[in-house]
């Protein structure tokens, strides 16, 4: 939803209808992923996308007869071995791409909730004699739209799971397309390691944030890739930002009056991945200094330590990809292997 926002507040703005085309689910290798949209606006307009080219024009077309009055469709589409070549892909694949007229009242709170960062599921019944139906369930519990009232028990387990699918909920086949903010990145540490990793992390559209008690570290001229720098000490670093489960955590320090702090508190929220830098020996000092202060022995298991993959990783920008990496695989449920060794499907279906 937040790729097209702009253009569908410009057009509703015009008092213009739109249509909008979601990709449901695919199938093998497939040029744009589920959840990806194209909107077509009254007056023909077009942003967006949902293959990258190869199928947008009949989509328009079905896009324009849903406007003209006919009922949303769900469409089929299998990508040719040499268009998937043209786009990178190693082989087509095939790709569901639901088309319809969003309910104005759901469509114009979905793009209320994604202008103020929250989280939420669209609920679109996608065949049977309810298609089209639609319910929108704000992580807070309200809910918008005509849809089956008893889909909104499904909200918050799909919130957490971060994957838009298709469901069979209610006796019906429903898609759950997720809305919320991107994932954040929280560092303790302004050091170089820090803004290597919070420029790898922007460019894969998370919201970065840097965290340090000294202010002469903490500037923008020594991290100007940070979306936000904090200078204050862990316990209120961490009760201004409130860490979510979709919010990685890695502390950079290596002294303890910063570190451990950090982490113990790191550890009381609901973060899916607390990493942290140093030796194992360092690893292990620190861990018998936090069970000393009381932290339990199985909350100290969650902590990523030494942080990231087994690259081979030097400098900073080399940590930075090997710790991020880390966070991929843990947030999609990897073990971050060589894929050649893998037997699941390459892509992770995650937001």
């Amino acid at each position: 939803m937040r790729e097209l926002a702009d253009d569908l507040e410009r057009w509703r703005g015009r008092g213009e209808r739109v249509a909008v085309a979601t990709v449901v689910a695919t199938r093998r290798s497939a040029p744009r992923p589920v959840g990806a949209k194209l909107g077509v606006s009254e007056g023909g307009e077009l942003a967006g996308s949902v293959s990258g080219g190869c199928v947008e024009n009949e989509v328009y077309g079905v896009a324009r007869e849903v406007l003209a009055g006919s009922r949303g469709r769900l469409l089929t589409y299998g990508i040719s071995d040499d268009f998937a070549i043209e786009v990178g892909l190693p082989c087509g694949g095939e790709i569901d791409v639901f088309v319809d007229a969003p309910d104005e009242a759901v469509l114009a709170e979905a793009l209320e909730v994604a202008e103020r960062g929250e989280r939420a599921v669209h609920f679109t019944v996608l065949a049977g004699p309810e298609v089209g139906a639609e319910l929108l369930v704000l992580e807070s519990g309200k809910t918008v739209g005509s849809g089956r009232p008893g889909l909104a028990m499904h909200a918050q387990a799909l919130i957490r799971g971060k994957r838009s699918q298709v469901l069979e909920l209610e006796g019906r086949t429903v898609f759950a397309d997720l809305i919320g903010p991107p994932p954040r990145l929280l560092v303790f540490g302004a050091v170089d390691t820090a803004e290597a990793l919070c420029k790898a992390a922007r460019m894969i559209g998370w919201r970065t944030i840097v965290a340090d008690a000294r202010g002469k570290f903490a500037t923008a001229e020594r991290i100007p890739s940070a979306d936000e720098l904090i200078v204050a000490w862990p316990e209120d670093v961490l009760d201004r930002v409130q860490p979510d489960h979709d919010t990685a955590i890695v502390v950079l320090t290596h002294e303890e009056k910063f570190d451990e702090p950090a982490l113990a508190g790191a550890l009381a929220t609901e973060a899916f991945y607390v990493g942290a830098m140093g030796s194992r020996r360092a690893q292990e000092s620190r861990r018998e200094r936090l069970l000393e202060d009381g932290i339990d022995e199985s909350a100290l298991d969650r902590i990523f330590g030494p942080s990231g993959l087994d690259l081979g990783a030097q400098s900073p920008a080399e940590t930075a990809l090997s710790v991020l990496a880390e966070i991929l695989a843990v947030r999609a449920g990897r073990a971050g292997g060589h894929l050649k060794e893998s037997r699941g499907r390459i892509h992770a279906d995650v937001a």
